[in-house]
């Protein structure tokens, strides 16, 4: 009888348990729906060819476009990929093939994860005050570092995980042929990593694809075209957030095409990444 009751009381906990877990999971596909449903109604109609070749923003009532955010955009995440992933891979690298059991190696990854966590505001002010601050003046260099800073991170724990998971047996192998690290590293271990590694890199790119904290305390802004990397470029967060509080529909319709761009960017960005992961495990 005290038996019965008591497998009674856990289906009943289990089947609470299931409620709750779909209830949640349903709450967070509603919400996620409702965004997509918004931002889809409200940006689609503002999608068109001008909105890549027109620089912006136009005055109030004419035409307009995006294309030097865009561009700027662009520029400071390619910048930020470069400079940011190999520094990046090479201490992902350290830690899990040098120093993976080491003092330094603990510290760095604490730091490591305070950096991921970091809020990209506060990114954005370490740059000011290090970078713009003495050049006395924005730039997308400093709108690229700060971008860089938040790619790190990413790339460093990407790395050292998919490097944790290629087997000792490969490693030895390599080595009892007479193979030095570094070479064991980069002709077995980096080849082997390397569909994660990238994956990695990607989840990076969009993960610094929407911020716009960082770039008002760096790049800040420019309305016109501009490849002078030493002074302000346009970038598309920026412009969204610029045109959104401005009292014109005609810009509130244009941040909402800039809004939808950058997020399909980013799904197209979080689906390859998820392929790659899929394929890497195959």
């Amino acid at each position: 009888m005290i038996d019965a009751k008591i497998s009674l009381a856990r289906k009943a906990r289990d089947v609470l348990f299931f409620a709750v877990s779909i209830g949640a999971t349903l709450i967070g596909l509603a919400t996620l729906a409702a965004i997509l449903w918004t931002l889809i109604s409200e940006g689609l109609p503002g999608i068109n060819l001008k909105l890549f070749t027109l620089e912006n923003p136009p005055p109030p009532g004419a035409d307009g476009g995006l294309a030097n955010s865009m561009v700027g955009s662009l520029l400071m995440i390619a910048i930020a990929v470069g400079v940011g992933a190999p520094i990046g891979v090479l201490a992902g690298t350290y830690l899990a093939e040098y120093g993976r059991y080491s003092r330094l190696a603990a510290v760095v990854r604490a730091l490591n994860d305070i950096l991921l966590s970091a809020p990209s505001i506060v990114v954005g002010l370490f740059i000011y005050v290090f970078v713009v601050a003495p050049m006395t003046h924005f730039s997308a260099y400093a709108g690229a570092a700060a971008l860089a800073v938040i790619v790190i991170p990413v790339v460093v724990r990407t790395t050292e995980n998919m490097l944790q998971l290629i087997p000792d047996s490969q490693r030895e192998a390599a080595a009892g042929l007479g193979a030095p690290p570094s070479i064991v590293i980069q002709k077995v271990l980096w080849k082997a990593a390397q569909t994660g590694i990238l994956t990695g890199i990607l989840l990076s790119i969009a993960r610094i694809s929407g911020e716009t904290a960082p770039l008002l305390f760096t790049a800040l802004n420019n309305n016109n075209w501009s490849f002078d990397l030493d002074g302000p470029v346009g970038s598309l967060p920026v412009a969204i957030f610029t045109m959104a509080l401005s009292p014109y529909d005609d810009w509130h319709k244009l941040a909402w095409a800039g809004a939808l761009v950058v997020t399909f960017a980013v799904l197209m960005t979080n689906i390859i990444a998820r392929l790659l992961v899929s394929e890497h495990r195959k």
